[in-house]
């Protein structure tokens, strides 16, 4: 690969970056006031998009072969009583994926 390339690689990505940083204002103006609909996807769509992640990562289980979906209800478990417990979502997310982990590598071999 030759230095031209890559510099044109790194060139288009910095470009997309400026841009996808600046087009909400270019969108919006620069007068500050965030328009409604901007304010309801911000209220709404981590919810929604939590939603999705929790279906795709359960819709593989089996009902009829062991371990009967064990491992992720158990990580999904600890995720939920974790968060409610102490409301921090990243220590909720990395134990439920290390708890996850541990129990498909070691525990339901």
């Amino acid at each position: 690969m030759n230095a031209a390339y890559s510099i044109t690689i790194i060139a288009v990505i910095a470009a997309v970056t400026a841009l996808l940083r600046f087009l909400p204002f270019c969108i919006f103006g620069g007068k500050g006031k965030t328009p409604e609909v901007i304010i309801y996807l911000g209220r709404v769509l981590p919810f929604a998009i939590m939603g999705m992640l929790v279906v795709y990562c359960l819709k593989q289980i089996s009902f009829v072969k062991a371990p009967f979906g064990a491992p992720e209800f158990l990580a999904g478990a600890v995720v939920v009583l974790l968060h409610n417990w102490k409301r921090n979502t990243l220590l909720s997310i990395v134990t439920g994926t290390v708890l996850y982990m541990i129990l498909i590598q070691f525990v339901f071999v």
